[in-house]
């Protein structure tokens, strides 16, 4: 996997609203082989501009962008299915946060659930079947904290990929570069980020 024309990795990253929007937790998984390094963006610094190509090698440029990202997105806050969808929608909210445009040979997938509402009883074809089953789902009047966790979870989950993936050679001696920790320490550090 190639993050960025940097060595890409599964990461992961969470952010609990607040009481007032119900205390909820998102957490965000990511498959992260996606992007061009030009684009690569943290907290707003071009990180892909000062950590160019020329510095890091990115493993076979003509194919960097291709590829693609899988967000899977988990809450405990009550959702229906169309509540899921509109979650799953702001990962690509949080790539593209972090410089990732969905290139058009890219394939992401961004899928959302919810752990709430267990207990239901599953459809049963019988005279036993109750006519209603009930159900407690979030006032959308309290989803936008959600969709901010979601933002801010995926493009964490990007940086954390990209942290904890290690160089690795490959096929044909095919290196991927992993983003050393210290470095970025430094590009963040001379724009006043950290």
């Amino acid at each position: 996997m190639i993050c960025h024309g940097f060595k890409g990795a599964i990461g992961t990253a969470s952010r609990r609203v607040s009481a007032e929007s119900g205390g909820y937790t998102v957490g965000v998984l990511v498959q992260a082989n996606h992007g061009r390094r030009e684009r690569l963006q943290i907290n707003g610094v071009p990180v892909g501009e000062a950590i160019p190509d020329s510095e890091v090698p990115v493993p076979d440029p003509l194919k960097e962008g291709r590829g693609s990202i899988i967000a899977i997105v988990a809450t405990d806050a009550p959702l229906i299915p169309t509540q899921c969808t509109r979650l799953a929608q702001r990962a690509g909210l949080g790539v593209a946060r972090i410089g990732g445009v969905g290139e058009h040979t890219s394939g992401d997938l961004f899928l959302a659930f919810s752990t709430a509402n267990r207990g239901i009883p599953a459809s049963e074809y019988s005279d036993t079947s109750p006519l209603t089953v009930p159900l407690t789902m979030l006032s959308n009047t309290y989803i936008t904290d959600l969709f901010d966790a979601v933002v801010e979870a995926t493009e964490e989950a990007i940086v954390n990929t990209l942290l904890a993936a290690e160089t690795m050679t490959g096929r044909d001696g095919m290196t991927a570069y992993g983003l050393r920790p210290a470095r970025l320490v430094e590009v963040m550090r001379r724009y006043g980020r950290l």
